[in-house]
């Protein structure tokens, strides 16, 4: 009796720890936010790294709390860019109207290829999202509303609202901001969840799961939907930033990009596709001088990462923590 009253309060300590460290690592996270426009670092490239960072974690939420890799987040991405584009140049819906279509859109199109793919598993599911993201990439190639190889240029930034104008540099960056942080959320109470832990079951152990009673293919399509969901908020948020849908944002090379960002920030954890985003961001700006070359650099430090930090940067940092 008196093990098993020890063993609770324990668990309620390392509960409480954890939540904690939440709390903390959150109102870091809000502080950095705040202020590091004011640290001498370029808006455009926070903007872009908060885009992909969000990108990444959308992503993780399938490799690493579902264990299903997917080559077919560029079309959630790019056609969320496409639609948040022409929604706001074409239509005129506005900013923010512009930006929810973009993501109805990505999660649509999420729950359609996660119901086509989501029984198949491995290399076999890998296969069918990246034929899927082509057949995508080759509908915006031919679209008459993509404008083909030139893409949609010129999106207005807009307002919000009516209230807030988002020319301005600065305030797009806060706008950008608070989408980052509220995308953020959703995924950290999702992982955080009962529905989160059924998923990390599923990817421990998928016949237990099954045997146990649980809707093990709803719950990835279910998953599915919400990465996709979350990417396509990303990819509008990024064609507003920039004004620009181009082929490159279905192109199956992003697709390529996000998984080397979560796999060197660590998948499986929350913090670590943001880790990998900056990481990959900040190498493709800082050696953008060398051209093609730094596609080169890339893959060397990618080699080096997964030889040397088996579980990604974060994921080591974790583990030796726990140690």
């Amino acid at each position: 009796m008196t093990d098993t009253t020890s063993n609770v309060e324990l668990s309620d300590d390392t509960f409480r720890r954890h939540r904690l460290a939440g709390y903390l690592i959150a109102a870091v996270g809000i502080a950095a936010l705040a202020v590091a426009p004011f640290l001498g670092i370029y808006p455009i490239f926070l903007m872009k790294l908060l885009c992909f960072a969000l990108f990444a974690c959308a992503f993780n939420l399938m490799l690493g709390y579902v264990g299903l890799l997917s080559f077919g987040h560029a079309a959630f991405f790019g056609m969320a860019a496409y639609v948040a584009g022409h929604a706001v140049k074409v239509w005129e819906l506005g900013t923010v109207f512009g930006i929810a279509a973009g993501t109805v859109t990505a999660g649509v199109m999420g729950l359609v290829f996660g119901a086509i793919a989501i029984r198949q598993k491995g290399i076999y599911f890998a296969m069918i999202t990246l034929a899927l993201a082509q057949m995508v990439f080759f509908f915006c190639l031919q679209a008459p509303f993509t404008h083909g190889e030139d893409g949609i240029q010129g999106i207005p930034r807009g307002t919000v609202f009516g209230l807030i104008d988002l020319r301005d540099t600065l305030t797009m960056y806060y706008f950008v901001a608070v989408i980052f942080a509220a995308g953020f959320f959703v995924l950290y109470r999702t992982v955080h969840s009962p529905f989160g832990q059924a998923l990390k079951g599923i990817r421990e152990n998928e016949p237990r799961m099954i045997s146990l009673g649980y809707p093990v293919a709803l719950l990835k399509v279910l998953a599915f939907t919400m990465s996709a969901a979350i990417t396509g908020l990303a990819g509008a948020t990024k064609a507003i930033v920039f004004q620009s849908a181009t082929l490159t944002d279905v192109n199956w090379h992003m697709s390529g990009e996000v998984v080397l960002m979560t796999l060197i920030g660590g998948m499986g954890t929350i913090l670590g596709p943001v880790v990998g985003a900056g990481i990959v961001i900040a190498l493709q700006n800082y050696l953008s001088t060398i051209g093609s070359w730094v596609t080169v650099v890339m893959g060397a430090i990618f080699v080096i990462c997964v030889l040397t930090f088996r579980r990604g940067i974060v994921g080591e940092i974790l583990a030796r923590t726990r140690r």
